[in-house]
């Protein structure tokens, strides 16, 4: 059988006419010159709007600078180049304020897109895609979700109101803790105080569940807060994008599963005792009784929720991935901060003991050199 030529082959690609035609050629180099020019030409014009920052590398950026910890590499950034800089992480661009007042003046003028900021892939899941509010864009639903959070959610009266729950969670603690000490057992306070955190954020959530789903939410929280911590490469370099070459997307739709479902069971649980308590309140006693029931009922978080979401007056509606999306991301800033309050205050009660005994020995010093003294 005769082989036909290559040139007739319809998967090859005729370059004969662009060798006869040299106008084609060179409009052909022009038109990519052209784009490559204003490729370059944007890309300089980015970087002139953008703070001073290091020397970059291709593909990576700024990532080869970064050693453990971060916030230390950034100190040293800071010390060379100034308050305000340009961090590039893979593709994503990055602004880094290292002074009070800078990141004041960001916050405030600049609100609108620092709301804006990028979802990472795990975090995508935890919010329910745009659902959460920590990640919304700046809209209606965010700037109504501020004000909530701001007069009733985290407001002063919600706070004072949940104060039996964090008292009782301390009571609890400090009595595993003279218990262990009066049998001589070493004790592991950093377990301790994360299960503080963790039980107290759970039921300042929701009062009312049983302590099946405070033990589980715990885990949760704590791997859901693991998982949003965590590098992802995924994040920042695009070429690899997708892929998931660290495996933590896989274990984010794990954790995220169980979480819903978990989120699923208390928000049963709470709607069957909402509607038992107004149940109770409907049997023959009146407007005002309810009045007083609503008054004498400390509501916790997902109360207030749940009343937004019921209120048909209100401004934005909030669904349920609404809801559940803020549970996951309150739990998990709130266990940081809480942990770290609690830390803060046992160090504190560690420098007073300290304090205190260095006081006695210095009297008993005191007393001693009086005495010799007076022997002398």
């Amino acid at each position: 059988m005769e082989e036909q030529p290559l040139s007739s082959s319809p998967s090859m690609v005729n370059l004969s006419p662009l060798k006869n035609n040299p106008e084609a050629v060179l409009a052909l180099v022009a038109v990519v010159t052209v784009v490559a020019l204003r490729h370059l030409i944007s890309s300089w014009r980015q970087q002139a709007r953008l703070p001073p920052g290091p020397t970059s590398l291709p593909v990576i950026g700024h990532l080869h600078l970064l050693r453990q910890p971060v916030h230390r590499t950034f100190q040293e950034l800071a010390s060379r180049i100034g308050p305000l800089m340009h961090i590039r992480l893979g593709s994503t661009h990055c602004v880094v304020a290292s002074t009070p007042e800078v990141a004041s003046e960001l916050i405030r003028g600049h609100e609108g897109s620092i709301s804006e900021r990028p979802l990472t892939a795990v975090a995508r899941q935890f919010a329910y895609d745009s659902a959460g509010f920590a990640f919304a864009p700046y809209n209606t639903h965010w700037r109504f979700m501020k004000r909530l959070c701001m007069s009733e959610l985290l407001g002063p009266r919600t706070v004072e109101q949940l104060r039996p729950i964090r008292r009782a969670g301390t009571v609890s603690l400090l009595g595993d803790l003279l218990a262990s000490s009066a049998r001589g057992e070493t004790v592991d306070l950093t377990r301790h105080l994360i299960r503080l955190s963790n039980t107290s954020i759970i039921r300042m959530v929701a009062s009312t569940v049983p302590g099946s789903v405070t033990d589980e939410a715990q885990e949760l929280v704590k791997a859901v807060a693991e998982l949003v911590g965590a590098f992802n490469a995924d994040d920042y370099i695009a070429v690899i994008r997708g892929w998931d070459l660290q495996g933590l997307r896989r274990r984010a739709a794990d954790v995220h599963r169980r979480f819903d479902a978990l989120l699923e069971d208390i928000l049963k649980h709470k709607e069957e005792a909402r509607a038992a308590r107004w149940h109770d309140d409907d049997d023959g006693h009146g407007s005002s009784k309810i009045d007083k029931k609503q008054a004498t009922h400390s509501k916790d978080l997902l109360d207030i929720l749940m009343d937004k979401a019921e209120d048909p007056a209100a401004e934005v509606k909030l669904t349920r991935d609404n809801i559940k999306a803020f549970i996951i991301v309150r739990a998990t800033a709130m266990r940081a901060c809480f942990l770290l309050r609690s830390i803060l205050l046992f160090t504190v009660l560690l420098m007073i003991d300290y304090l205190l005994l260095m006081q006695s020995c210095l009297l008993f010093i005191t007393i001693y050199n009086m005495h010799a003294c007076r022997t002398l």
